[in-house]
């Protein structure tokens, strides 16, 4: 049986029915037995939680991070230093990490043995530099907020009884928090051939008033998308729990909208940020676009230009990147892993991918991943699930190129200006 890359990351609480017995239950069946090495092996390293099963140093804590090896030096172009939040199996320690743009260790937090970082980053808050990171254990997180003293100034959990997503972690404009969740639920599902009892997982977006916790806005998969639009395969109980939407990345669009993605169903919704409603839909059973690819570029198998994919960003003048994995660890429909450039024609509705990007070694990533556009056009990729870390110029040449030990890797990963306080 397939598992999905956060099977240890589903709620403890039904968002939409108090039942949050049921939920507990449910979750605990996922979590028990022989889920966390088949969700290690599916996925090349484990989700935040699993470390613990997978190195549990016999003495506390691994203190030391594990060590990158450069494959390609990285260019002098001033795109500042690699946030990573390395994670997975040899009995390093985990936690959010500082390196510079030749691999060396500038800065790294260890965490408690079976607890790990993703979404690491450098963002802006009240006009200030910060430090901010998931960090969790288990089926539980906290979103964290450094300043650039390394002093905790912050932190953010999900509202209305959810427990925080370890996907994302972004602060707004505006100073509050964009976040994500998952609620436990039940669909009638008759009218796709289905039971009427299924038990789901349904993708939650919050925004977060970040000073006192309140929930400005929430958005449910529920709500806007058809179960049918789902591309992972239904359980064989109703009882077992669906994950037919896999909610992964939001992100803000060049108007202030949101960007949504869902792994499961193929597709990134840009939605109204202030009615929840969809503006449009970009792949998978209802896209809002006609697909095609420009002279030199190529759909995947399924004849689209994403598959369960991750990290929606948008770069201006209608153009967005998104990491293609191409996998979920059991389909595949393209022989590699990629970056993909979209250029979007709200008039004509045609959606026309431009640029890609590939895997340098050829790889396909089963999970996870992301691609920053740097401040001078660079491509800074985390290649999710693989070990690797690569910089590509804007014509497509390989700048840099890192590998972690075996068993390693990093959810998301930067290169951002950083500088602390003396």
């Amino acid at each position: 049986m397939h598992r999905p890359e956060k099977a240890f990351w589903f709620p403890a609480r039904d968002g939409r029915r108090s039942r949050p017995g049921l939920a507990r239950r449910v979750a605990a069946a996922i979590v028990a037995g022989p889920a966390i090495a088949v969700a290690a092996s599916a996925c090349g390293a484990p989700p935040p939680g699993a470390e613990a099963a997978c190195h549990a140093p016999s003495s506390g804590a691994a203190k030391h991070a594990p060590q990158v090896k450069v494959l390609t030096q990285a260019a002098d172009n001033g795109n500042g230093d690699i946030f990573i939040a390395p994670q997975g199996c040899g009995g390093y320690a985990t936690g959010p990490e500082i390196l510079s743009a030749a691999g060396q260790v500038l800065w790294f937090h260890a965490l408690p043995a079976g607890e790990a970082a993703t979404d690491f980053r450098t963002q802006t808050y009240q006009g200030r530099p910060v430090l901010t990171w998931f960090q969790g254990q288990g089926l539980s997180g906290t979103d964290y907020i450094y300043n650039d003293r390394y002093q905790q100034i912050a932190e953010v959990r999900a509202g209305h009884g959810y427990l925080t997503d370890f996907h994302e972690f972004l602060i707004t404009p505006w100073n509050t928090a964009l976040i994500l969740a998952d609620a436990v639920g039940t669909a009638n599902l008759t009218s796709m051939g289905g039971p009427a009892d299924q038990k789901v997982f349904d993708g939650i977006v919050q925004e977060i008033d970040i000073r006192t916790g309140q929930v400005l806005f929430q958005w449910n998969s529920a709500d806007h998308v058809p179960y049918r639009d789902s591309h992972n395969p239904r359980p064989a109980s109703a009882a077992a729990p669906w994950d037919w939407f896999h909610i992964n990345a939001v992100h803000l669009d060049t108007d202030g909208n949101l960007l949504i993605n869902s792994r499961f169903t193929w597709t990134t919704y840009k939605v109204n940020l202030h009615t929840g409603k969809i503006i449009w839909e970009l792949g998978g059973k209802q896209s809002t676009f006609k697909l095609k690819a420009a002279p030199g570029q190529v759909l995947d198998s399924a004849g689209e230009i994403f598959a369960y994919q991750h990290d929606p960003e948008a770069i201006g003048n209608g153009e967005y990147t998104f990491f293609d994995d191409e996998s979920d660890g059991s389909t595949t429909l393209l022989s590699h892993s990629r970056v993909v450039t979209v250029k979007l024609d709200l008039t004509a509705r045609v959606a026309t991918l431009v640029k890609s990007v590939d895997q340098p070694e050829g790889l396909v990533a089963p999970a996870e991943g992301n691609a920053q556009t740097t401040r001078n056009g660079d491509l800074f990729v985390g290649w999710g699930a693989l070990p690797y870390i690569s910089e590509f110029s804007p014509s497509g040449h390989l700048l840099f190129n890192a590998e972690f030990p075996a068993g390693v890797s990093t959810y998301r990963a930067y290169r951002l200006p950083w500088h602390p306080a003396s």
